[in-house]
């Protein structure tokens, strides 16, 4: 049994209400397993900081896993979609790379865009031009080996079926899943998924981000959920226990990701550097690996 899925089985009670072996370990041991997978992607990789200093973040009761690099005097500060939360570490130390100057200078949240246009006091506005740099599909994320048997979207409406999905209050993917439970199963089966079994307890509505969605898988507590697949490839990579069922094209809805400057930003020239940066060669290595593709303007 992989080193993750044994912590969570210290921690958790199964699907048929049997008991774990939480009751063999002392309380010591409960809060090492907490602790080492609250939460599972950050792991320390993200903090663009020089100086770091004091390091407070004590999980679970104090993460700040959406808050990356140093306040202190920033040369760039990113807002970015949450939905490539996984790829601005290496995309920020590429920039670094390519603009030495703003190396450790960047300070960057990763929140879901409603959060993000409520943060900002001008609200959302933004200055010419924004770029459009990269695409992304849906996909169905399970846990690994696929327990549910989950084929396809029409199966997320299973009586019974624990679900995890992202909440429409403020998350923009979650009118994109709506109108993929649409196409494959009617608007039957989007009621059912983000209604009724949101009101009998069976859909859980993420609270911050649909990030939440692999962690509940691994806490057993959902069986599938709904998610961008760059996630789902980044959650197995890291050794994850994650898996996800293609939904096939005919069903599927493309999301494009965009980038602007905001009006009055303190450091137009580094946010412009930022702007020529994503939609680069150097950004696309990494993004590619994580299956996004470049976004292609259609012919008018």
């Amino acid at each position: 049994m992989p080193r993750l899925l044994l912590a969570l089985s210290l921690l958790t009670i199964s699907f048929a209400g049997q008991p774990t072996a939480l009751a063999q370990t002392t309380p010591a041991d409960r809060l090492k397993s907490i602790e080492a997978i609250y939460p599972p992607w950050q792991r320390g990789r993200n903090n663009d900081a020089i100086q770091r200093g004091l390091e407070f973040t004590v999980p679970p009761a104090d993460v700040l896993a959406d808050f990356h690099g140093s306040l202190d005097h920033p040369e760039l500060v990113l807002y970015a979609s949450g939905n490539y939360f996984f790829a601005m570490g290496p995309l920020v130390a590429a920039f670094g790379d390519a603009y030495p100057q703003y190396r450790g200078r960047v300070f960057y949240e990763t929140l879901p865009p409603g959060l993000l246009l409520k943060q900002m006091e001008a609200g959302g506005t933004v200055t010419s031009p924004v770029v459009t740099f990269a695409t992304n599909d849906l996909t169905i994320m399970v846990p690994a080996a696929n327990p549910a048997r989950i084929a396809g979207l029409a199966d997320l409406g299973r009586p019974g079926l624990a679900l995890a999905m992202p909440n429409p209050e403020f998350e923009g993917v979650a009118r994109q899943i709506r109108a993929s439970l649409v196409k494959a199963g009617g608007e039957a089966l989007a009621e059912m998924v983000y209604g009724k079994k949101v009101r009998v307890g069976e859909t859980v509505l993420t609270r911050i981000h649909h990030r939440q969605t692999p962690l509940f898988l691994m806490q057993h507590l959902v069986e599938a959920g709904v998610t961008w697949k760059s996630e789902a490839i980044f959650q197995k990579e890291i050794g994850n226990p994650i898996g996800h069922v293609d939904i096939p094209t005919e069903f599927n809805t493309l999301a494009n990701y965009s980038a602007a400057m905001v009006a009055d930003a303190p450091h137009p020239v580094a946010a412009r550097a930022w702007l020529d940066f994503i939609g680069s060669d150097g950004a696309f290595r990494i993004l590619e690996h994580y299956g996004f593709r470049r976004f292609a303007a259609k012919p008018q």
